[in-house]
């Protein structure tokens, strides 16, 4: 076990890392965080308010694929560890807007941080990645994704995302680098861009407006709740091994028009304030994450599994209707953000 007094935490602005930053400073008194994020669109400094002013936390703002800055974070601040959080993750962006911010970011990036971890003597870094990098599966295969299961992504967001882990591999096996990376299956919870599929839903029945589904809406995703990740990561950076791929998922696979479903269910909006769209290119069937050898080894499991997603969507709804002014000031942005790219 590594000593964990400081972790430097790229992309802590999001809504995962975000969340993963006050996982830690609940639960750890002992550790310290350094926040270093470019603030792109999705990155938001309201979602960490309420750790602002805490002396274990500070933020320095800037670009993972710049070498110069980077250098300089791991000099001021020489962290015990690097998670890296720091990505382009919408998938219809790099089909519709262009890939090659996701290649900076999702590969070059993670390669510049490699550098950094190899010059300044990092003990670990773990790189969070997706389980978009396997590709896809059938509907009708009871098959999984596990560790061992071969690269095959599809959308461009998928392919640099696993050009970032490759250069982790590459990076671990020649020159050693201590990293691990982690591939987890869709995240749900508080302080979600509403970009994304379940605070999208949520706003959209919110104002009594129909939901668009992609095509025929069967397409499977593995839901897993944003603590629950959390968790896992700050498991995998305590007993994780160097060199390792750990899966991390909640054995919750839903069809998105069942999770659609539901929200509207909970917001008291008929199933049919739904709409029919022109489906996305290319767009995988299912994933479904095998989540075994991070509870084997690690003795890490979900606290919302399967069972338990009812409840963890009942929250996240009652989330974003308490928090209405985090809301409103998200919509404006991204209300000003889509006339920009338009």
């Amino acid at each position: 076990m590594i000593s964990l007094m400081k972790i430097l935490v790229c992309g802590g602005a999001g809504f995962i890392g975000s969340n993963f930053v006050r996982h830690v400073l609940e639960g750890r008194t002992d550790v310290s965080i350094v926040n270093f994020d470019k603030l792109t669109y999705a990155g938001n400094l309201d979602n960490l308010a309420e750790v602002a002013d805490d002396p274990r936390y500070s933020f320095v703002q800037g670009d993972i694929c710049d070498a110069e800055v980077v250098d300089k974070v791991f000099e001021e601040h020489k962290p015990d560890a690097v998670v890296n959080f720091a990505a382009e993750t919408h998938v219809d962006r790099s089909i519709h807007v262009g890939s090659r911010e996701f290649v900076m970011t999702n590969t070059v990036g993670v390669q510049t941080l490699l550098d950094a971890v190899r010059r300044h003597g990092t003990a670990l870094m773990v790189q969070i990645s997706t389980d978009e990098v396997y590709g896809t599966l059938a509907l009708d295969d009871t098959a999984k994704f596990t560790e061992e299961t071969p690269f095959a992504p599809n959308p461009p967001y998928a392919a640099a995302k696993a050009g970032g882990d490759l250069m982790c591999r590459a990076y671990h096996r020649t020159f050693g680098v201590p990293v691990i990376v982690t591939h987890c299956s869709n995240n749900y919870g508080p302080f979600q861009f509403p970009e994304k599929l379940i605070p999208f839903a949520i706003f959209k029945a919110l104002e009594g407006e129909p939901v668009p589904i992609y095509g025929d809406g069967l397409y499977v995703r593995d839901w897993i709740h944003v603590m629950d990740h959390a968790s896992a990561i700050l498991a995998i950076l305590e007993r994780g091994k160097l060199g390792d791929v750990y899966n991390i998922g909640a054995d919750n696979e839903r069809a998105n028009i069942d999770v659609v479903k539901m929200i509207l269910k909970e917001l008291g909006q008929p199933e049919t304030l739904t709409t029919t769209v022109t489906d996305r290119p290319g767009h995988d069937r299912r994933y479904a994450i095998d989540a075994s050898k991070i509870e084997r080894e690690l003795g890490w499991k979900p606290t919302y599994p399967r069972e338990r997603f009812v409840a963890g969507l009942r929250e996240t709804i009652g989330w974003y209707r308490a928090n209405t002014g985090w809301v409103e000031k998200l919509r404006k942005r991204q209300a000003e953000i889509n006339a920009h790219l338009n």
